[in-house]
């Protein structure tokens, strides 16, 4: 699904305005969420009168649908870039730990937008199942490729990768969620957290039957 993005601004007082509502509506949706932000929560951030927001967005939402356009071809990069080949199986599983919790850290505002929005809204949850698509791809390629070594004989790849893109949504939402949360959040321990599920998950094999 595309969206076609808004032509650049004519003014650079104008480009400058609206980086400066981009920012702010960040800045809200991090700490309230989507759904509880407002117009007004947002004009207020920036320092400019609610009215301002509407020469440059119809609505909260089609905010959100300029933002997906680029977080889409960012995330796509992310995932080219921890799918890098002669890795050893514990690093591919920093990688791929540290390239999602990195997102979600970058793209915060993004990811709840589109997340709240998909339980309403037909064209975000089609937003959603594709930026859910890519790590789901990713990871299932990471467990056929393990599978061809003898790890994780029997799991199906899909439904593994599945349950770990889920897990990590809920984990980095739930440490990056709230007012001033993220910036108390530990990068190191939780990426090795995450490596240490994805290792455990991808790179077993069972023991022999004593």
């Amino acid at each position: 699904m595309t969206v076609n993005p808004r032509e650049v601004l004519p003014t650079v007082r104008g480009r400058q305005t609206q980086a400066a509502i981009d920012a702010a509506a960040r800045t809200v949706i991090a700490r309230k969420g989507f759904l509880a932000a407002t117009i007004s929560d947002i004009a207020g951030e920036a320092g400019r009168s609610a009215g301002s927001f509407y020469n440059y967005y119809d609505s909260k939402e089609s905010m959100v649908r300029e933002w997906v356009q680029r977080f889409i071809a960012d995330a796509k990069a992310s995932v080219r870039a921890a799918d890098e080949p002669d890795l050893s199986n514990r690093e591919r599983s920093w990688r791929a730990a540290a390239t999602y919790w990195y997102t979600y850290r970058n793209k915060l505002p993004e990811i709840v937008s589109v997340s709240q929005l998909a339980m309403v809204n037909e064209d975000f949850a089609a937003y959603w199942h594709d930026l859910c698509a890519l790590p789901i791809s990713l990871i299932a390629a990471m467990v056929r490729n393990a599978q061809q070594d003898g790890y994780c004989q029997g799991d199906d790849p899909n439904l593994t990768a599945l349950a770990l893109v889920s897990m990590l949504n809920q984990f980095c939402y739930y440490q990056f969620s709230g007012d001033g949360r993220s910036d108390a959040v530990d990068d190191e321990a939780c990426i090795t957290t995450l490596a240490n599920v994805f290792h455990r998950t991808i790179y077993h094999k069972e023991s022999a039957p004593t």
